[in-house]
């Protein structure tokens, strides 16, 4: 008599196991174990969840916080108090976010190793950014605003680890061209939601903390991850402490190329953008900045989300990154050009679209190829929180930088330094030799 027909193995019942022997052994260009509710989903959830936190670093470092200044502390010092600010909060975002990774990359609970950061980041920097709206003194603004940088980049760091995690290799392209999408849609949209509460700033406040916290909230509801309870325990040493915001450049020579390139270009770029609310009414005359920010948003935006939607995907077909990293700095650096010799609004309309396609095809690809040059699984979100100084600090510290070029150089003076710091990163990718 036939024995009767044996149940199918389920092959997710394997998937937790090669979850931890995933992050046991792998590096950055290994595939990860698929995730608990697919890739798909993932790639949908990342667009809003980076736009909960970018919309935040567009609307209050580059608006909000610089009308605030204004107001509170007179137009007289407003660019000095501004750099103070700026350059404060951005010291305490460079340490948070690396800081905030190896830490998620230590910890062990059923959610896994990121989703208890980012909710813990995203609520206290909603809190933050509430004590920020009641500031009433410069030391209090500067206490506030470095709390929100702490805060997010807390959420920030565990977030961007989401990619080398858990999504393959032929779908990173992807992946960063939707995470891209997520992040300049939120960081273009912040600058336009934002001039909307110049009359009320401190609505704009609460307003962006409590969308943060629900949109990332739901993020994690909806895209669970395996528990990390069953891995080993490393025990705390103060020397890998002291070396979280190390990654030898001998040993790892790709991931040094990949974070200079990274870093050179996002300084160029938030030094003139980031410093757009000054350029505006101070050296193009513009009178109510809050009428025009909108349009530029927009035009901006519609470069930005051309170029990402194609150079993604199409880096993924092709499966090249240097080369899209290297034409998108170019262009990047080519477009601040207009307004340095054409000291006009419409020349600043103009270079907002082009820079806007330079930095779309940037941001879609460069997040793919750094993805793919972290040595290890163990210090993913770590390795990222590095990687992310690259970015992060430049939009942080945009208004600092561009101040100390005003004050020495005045406004005309951000432009080939942009200029400049845009090519050199575009030639800093060639020397990869892991991503072609």
């Amino acid at each position: 008599m036939a024995s009767a027909p044996q149940p199918a193995a389920d092959p997710s019942l394997d998937e937790p196991e090669e979850a931890l022997a995933f992050i046991e052994d792998a590096a950055g260009n290994d595939d990860p174990p698929t995730p608990i509710k697919g890739v798909r989903r993932l790639l949908a959830w990342i667009i809003p969840a980076n736009f909960g936190i970018f919309l935040i670093w567009g609307a209050v470092p580059g608006i909000l916080l610089p009308a605030q200044i204004a107001a509170q502390f007179g137009e007289a010092d407003k660019v000095a108090n501004l750099t103070i600010v700026a350059t404060i909060g951005a010291f305490c975002s460079m340490l948070a976010q690396p800081i905030a990774g190896q830490i998620s990359d230590r910890t062990r609970s059923r959610f896994g190793r990121r989703a208890p950061w980012i909710f813990i980041g995203s609520l206290a920097g909603g809190l933050a950014l509430v004590g920020l709206a009641f500031a009433n003194s410069l030391v209090g603004v500067i206490i506030a605003w470095s709390l929100v940088q702490i805060t997010y980049n807390i959420a920030q760091g565990p977030l961007s680890a989401v990619m080398p995690d858990r999504v393959p290799l032929n779908r990173r392209g992807t992946f960063a061209a939707l995470s891209g999408i997520g992040l300049m849609v939120g960081a273009i949209g912040g600058q336009i939601v934002g001039s909307m509460f110049l009359g009320s700033i401190a609505a704009g406040y609460v307003t962006f903390a409590v969308f943060s916290l629900v949109i990332l909230t739901l993020f994690m509801i909806f895209n669970p991850d395996y528990s990390s309870k069953e891995l080993e325990r490393e025990p705390f040493k103060l020397g890998d402490f002291l070396r979280t915001f190390w990654v030898n450049p001998i040993k790892h020579p790709d991931f040094f190329w990949a974070f200079t390139g990274r870093l050179l270009l996002y300084t160029g770029y938030f030094a003139v953008v980031g410093f757009q609310f000054y350029l505006l009414t101070d050296y193009f005359g513009v009178e109510k900045p809050g009428e025009v920010i909108p349009m530029l948003g927009l035009i901006s935006l519609a470069g930005i989300l051309i170029a990402t939607a194609v150079s993604g995907p199409l880096s993924d077909k092709l499966g090249r990154r240097k080369v899209f990293v290297f034409v998108s700095s170019i262009v990047t650096g080519i477009a601040f050009l207009l307004p340095w010799v054409w000291p006009d609004l419409t020349a600043w309309m103009i270079m907002t679209f082009i820079s806007g396609l330079g930095f779309g095809m940037f941001q879609a690809v460069d997040t793919a190829l750094m993805s793919e040059v972290l040595p290890s699984a163990k210090s993913f979100a770590k390795d990222l929180g590095v990687v992310n100084i690259a970015a992060t600090l430049p939009q942080t510290l945009a208004p600092g930088v561009a101040g100390a070029i005003v004050l020495a150089f005045g406004y005309a003076g951000l432009f080939p330094v942009a200029i400049v710091l845009s090519i050199l990163g575009a030639f800093a990718v060639w020397p990869i030799k892991a991503v072609k």
